[in-house]
């Protein structure tokens, strides 16, 4: 299935009730204005539809980085109604918008399916009640699964976003979250390591001494098992990690946090290295010079960045050496080991 052509629109912090402890949604977006209106909607269609390559793949028009929902009633059916008048003139295929959970209704359902409105993403972030509680999300964990359910239910596509490393949390608990996201069935899910961002109310508390973020490995090794398991249920995700933006650099806003320009990539072939090495524990490749035959698209994550899981599995296993084969009838995800030399 290919990926839709998506057109975003930032409404940074527009319809939040209350500031969360870990946002500033101006930096995470890149977006210092909060104010958006149906022209810039239109210039900002104009604009991206200048790069779009493929005229027959799917084209939404996403609304991002606030909560939706929660708009006031003239803005929102303002930005509704400029959206459906896109799909009218064919400019774009459907909406799509990520709301908080407790702004979706079966009221509000119902009143969307006058419009384009294809796809509904939900900030659930914890299914803890007592992290939720101390990042000041204002819901709680039934909020979410009521929000995904009502979402299923009248059939909008569901994408559930979760966030790993917030107070209070651990990693059991971001396992349970991943766990009770995946039985929503959610058409598909980001996964975000919690950033702190200079100036949010989460950086007083590490300033404090109450708060620690997770190193980077830390968090690599929670996104790991939670990736695996919503790709066991072939729930689809579709980002690990904040977008790589000059905002988000060391020394810039950012003040802590286990923040990678490429994270998803790191978490990726953290799970091919777990591969491989199952596969050479098996059969006993120790102190061996080895090759390890791979789908040609698979070559980046298996070598990892700046080739540490080569690195890492001689070390680990004692390895003379490793050639890496290319070949195209190999499944991606599943090497073939051999001996140098085994036929």
């Amino acid at each position: 299935m290919k990926s839709p052509f998506i057109i975003p629109v930032f409404i940074p912090n527009m319809g939040c009730p209350h500031q969360c402890i870990f946002c500033d949604q101006s930096v995470i977006t890149n977006t210092e204005s909060n104010r958006i209106t149906p022209k810039k909607i239109e210039e900002t269609v104009d604009n991206w539809l200048l790069y779009r390559k493929d005229n027959n793949v799917e084209t939404q028009l996403s609304f991002y980085g606030g909560n939706f929902l929660g708009l006031a009633e003239n803005l929102l059916l303002s930005l509704l109604n400029k959206a459906e008048g896109l799909v009218s003139a064919k400019k774009i295929d459907s909406i799509r918008f990520s709301t908080r959970p407790d702004t979706v209704t079966p009221e509000i359902l119902k009143f969307l399916k006058k419009y384009s409105v294809k796809t509904i993403e939900i900030g659930a972030q914890s299914m803890d009640d007592e992290v939720l509680k101390h990042s000041g999300r204002g819901h709680n964990a039934a909020d979410s699964i009521e929000a995904g359910s009502l979402i299923k239910n009248n059939n909008f596509e569901l994408g559930l976003q979760m966030m790993t490393g917030l107070p209070k949390d651990t990693k059991e608990k971001s396992l349970h979250t991943a766990k009770k996201i995946a039985e929503l069935k959610p058409d598909f899910v980001r996964i975000y390591p919690c950033i702190v961002l200079k100036g949010s109310p989460l950086e007083t508390l590490l300033k404090k001494g109450l708060y620690k973020p997770q190193t980077l490995q830390e968090s690599v090794d929670v996104v790991k098992p939670a990736y695996l398991m919503f790709k066991e249920k072939n729930i689809r995700v579709i980002r690990m990690g904040l977008q790589a933006s000059e905002e988000l650099k060391p020394d810039s806003k950012m003040a802590a946090g286990p923040y990678h320009p490429a994270y998803g990539h790191l978490v990726l072939s953290a799970v091919y290295f777990d591969i491989a090495s199952d596969i050479i524990k098996e059969k006993r490749f120790n102190n061996k010079e080895i090759n390890i035959v791979i789908n040609p698209r698979d070559i980046s994550i298996v070598l990892g960045i700046k080739k540490e899981n080569i690195i890492k599995l001689k070390n680990r296993f004692d390895l003379k050496g490793i050639s890496i084969i290319q070949d195209n009838s190999i499944d991606r995800w599943k090497p073939v080991v051999r001996e140098r030399g085994e036929e």
